[in-house]
């Protein structure tokens, strides 16, 4: 027990100590970050996949289900696309935490335990590699929706702040998905929990339909939803339309969420590779 304490700090004390936690913490995790970055390449497997399921939303809604939907005065794909964008970055959130589940399964997180790194890097690295990863897929989804009629009128500056919406968002949500991960003893597991909480939120809100045809009892929770609040900010603003309001509720809900499950999940993970 003495010589494995021992043997921790020796290798602690191999850092140099001119710097302090925040600038480790940093290093640390863009180090696993690009390592996961790296891994994407050797297998773009993943991220064709990744693209696949929003390809076919997009098809699907825009050609089976568009011509039966009213979205008054908007065509049905400038309504469409921002609610892909939203429900593509969300999705991604599940990744998240199935790549965390799995590297927890295959013990290479016992591995990074025995690094003098921090805690909280492996999260960070995972969360910005998805990140990442997630904004090639909304510019797949972008070069797509031209391709199927999506004539967005917003301007250079509407446009820069709906990606840092989305980026933000997709930040927010991957936290989500790393500590739903973090709770369940499974890859099958992770896979399955980080999909049952984002259905209700991505389909029962203002991403392929107006929310004022749904029943009255659903309306409420439809419209004040983080979903559909970050759905209208990116469709006001792709669109050119004024939506300062609900620009700054979009905000706020994803600083919120962030708030919140960044110290959930480092504390989750703590606890469980403390075991």
């Amino acid at each position: 027990m003495n010589s494995a304490v021992n043997m921790k700090t020796s290798i602690a004390d191999l850092r140099p100590t001119q710097h302090g936690r925040l600038y480790w913490t940093i290093t640390d995790a863009l180090t696993l970050a690009k390592r996961q970055l790296i891994q994407f390449q050797r297998i773009p497997e993943e991220l064709v996949f990744a693209t696949i399921q929003p390809i076919m939303f997009v098809l699907l809604f825009r050609y089976v289900f568009g011509g039966a939907i009213n979205t008054h005065g908007v065509t049905y794909v400038n309504y469409l696309m921002a609610g892909i964008f939203v429900q593509t970055v969300a999705f991604g959130s599940v990744s998240t935490g199935i790549g965390l589940a799995n590297d927890l399964q295959k013990g290479l997180i016992d591995r990074f335990r025995s690094l003098p790194m921090s805690k909280s890097a492996v999260l960070i690295g995972r969360t910005l590699a998805d990140l990442v990863r997630n904004t090639f897929v909304v510019i797949v989804m972008l070069i797509v929706g031209l391709l199927v009629g999506f004539r967005p009128e917003g301007g250079p500056l509407g446009w820069l702040l709906a990606l840092g919406i989305l980026l933000l968002f997709t930040f927010a949500f991957s936290w989500i998905g790393a500590t739903i991960a973090l709770s369940v003893r499974s890859v099958e597991a992770a896979q399955s929990a980080g999909f049952i909480w984002l259905f209700p939120l991505t389909f029962a809100s203002s991403a392929f339909v107006l929310v004022s045809t749904m029943p009255i009892w659903l309306q409420g929770f439809a419209e004040h939803q983080p979903v559909s609040v970050i759905i209208n900010a990116v469709r006001g603003l792709t669109l050119g339309q004024n939506v300062a309001s609900d620009v700054w509720q979009a905000i706020v809900w994803c600083l919120a969420i962030l708030a919140v499950f960044v110290p959930l999940a480092v504390w989750t993970y703590i606890r469980r590779t403390a075991r």
